[in-house]
């Protein structure tokens, strides 16, 4: 519903259609330039921060000309996504007919009075355990918000050109998909290297060795980040420094949430589990408490508190100035021949890409493909 496209609806809407989540936070991004001064904000001075698909939404906003000028900087959590183009519209129109069919709707207008139960029914869905197989409506290049492919956006710099965050999390969705994270024994990892690198496993453990079980754990996650969401990040910041004059700022989020002794979850063991995806988000928006809401969960600290307080003084620099550097954190800007993000663990620290191994695991993609660990959780 978010995102249908159909050949009716592109002739009724004057050669477009789909789209219309993003349109939706457009609209919302229009409606706080037009308003936030009543409320004591400044229209010039709006940061759009989304995590995961979020930070899908947050990229589709900064390349759609739609939303040139609505924002002045963007902080994308667990997800830069610079790289990956809408499908054509015809492909998107196409994936409309065939709702249509499913649905044994004859036309458009057939097509809205089906009860809004029956078309989601039809939808593709893997959230909380389940596996439907079905329906997907992608983003497209409507010619209206998306106008042309990530890389034409860029060159023709038709989107928009604000200083951005990338973030992600120590235990993240790419080291839940990496075979070496459910390793724990130097035996295990070994083993599991050599299933996925074959002949370049001495290689692969040559950069990422580990001498006891107590190394295993870091050189895993070490591995899955720097594959995964680290290469994601500098790939933007890549992009940026090609296309665009503002900056990038790298972080990667390994703080614990410190559990109340005795808490349990369906979904987490509060024994192993590190900074999974979502773990930042109450530190960047200071709603720790909520946690704590219905039953305690987390015995949060001063250092948590103080934590929070550096990230969120980080968007506020980034809304006040164009960049996340505040009294409380001398962020640097990323640059290839510079590589340096931050680290919010158990200390604040400044730490740099060690690009030899990533370029390392670009040039050497494992033949086993990672691939995600059970079922989808609801957060994921």
């Amino acid at each position: 519903m978010g995102f249908l496209a159909h050949p009716e609806l592109t002739k009724e809407q004057g050669g477009h259609s789909g789209n219309y989540g993003y349109l939706d936070q457009n609209a919302a991004l229009k409606w706080v330039r037009d308003n936030i001064a009543r409320f004591g904000g400044d229209p010039d001075k709006v940061v759009i921060t989304g995590q995961s698909f979020g930070a899908g939404s947050v990229a589709a906003q900064i390349f759609s000309p739609l939303s040139k000028g609505l924002f002045r900087g963007a902080m994308l959590s667990s997800g830069c996504n610079f790289i990956g183009d809408p499908v054509p519209l015809a492909a998107g129109e196409q994936i409309g007919l065939d709702l249509q069919k499913r649905l044994g709707a004859a036309d458009l207008a057939a097509l809205r009075n089906v009860p809004a139960d029956r078309i989601l029914a039809q939808q593709s869905e893997s959230q909380v355990g389940v596996s439907v197989q079905g329906v997907r409506a992608p983003a497209v290049i409507d010619g209206y918000f998306f106008v042309a492919n990530k890389a034409d956006t860029l060159a023709q710099k038709l989107g928009s050109d604000v200083p951005i965050i990338a973030s992600s999390n120590g235990d993240d969705l790419d080291a839940g998909r990496s075979p070496l994270t459910r390793t724990r024994t130097v035996a295990d990892y070994e083993a599991a290297a050599r299933k996925m690198y074959g002949a370049d496993a001495d290689a692969f453990l040559k950069l990422y060795p580990v001498k006891t079980d107590a190394h295993v754990r870091a050189a895993a996650h070490a591995a899955a980040a720097e594959a995964g969401f680290l290469q994601a990040h500098r790939a933007c910041g890549l992009q940026q420094a090609k296309f665009n004059s503002s900056a990038t700022y790298v972080d990667l989020f390994t703080r614990r949430h410190p559990y109340a002794p005795g808490v349990t979850f369906p979904d987490q063991d509060t024994a192993t589990v590190g900074a999974y995806h979502t773990a930042d988000v109450p530190y960047w928006f200071n709603t720790m408490d909520k946690y704590n809401g219905i039953r305690v969960t987390r015995n949060w600290t001063a250092y948590d508190r103080d934590l929070s307080e550096t990230m969120m003084s980080a968007l506020i620099g980034l809304a006040q100035t164009g960049s996340p550097r505040s009294a409380k954190l001398d962020w640097p800007a990323w640059s290839e021949a510079n590589p340096r993000y931050v680290e919010f663990g158990d200390a604040v620290s400044v730490r740099a890409m060690p690009l030899t191994r990533m370029d390392w695991q670009v040039a050497h993609p494992p033949t086993i493909q990672p691939a995600a660990a059970g079922p989808v959780r609801p957060r994921d």
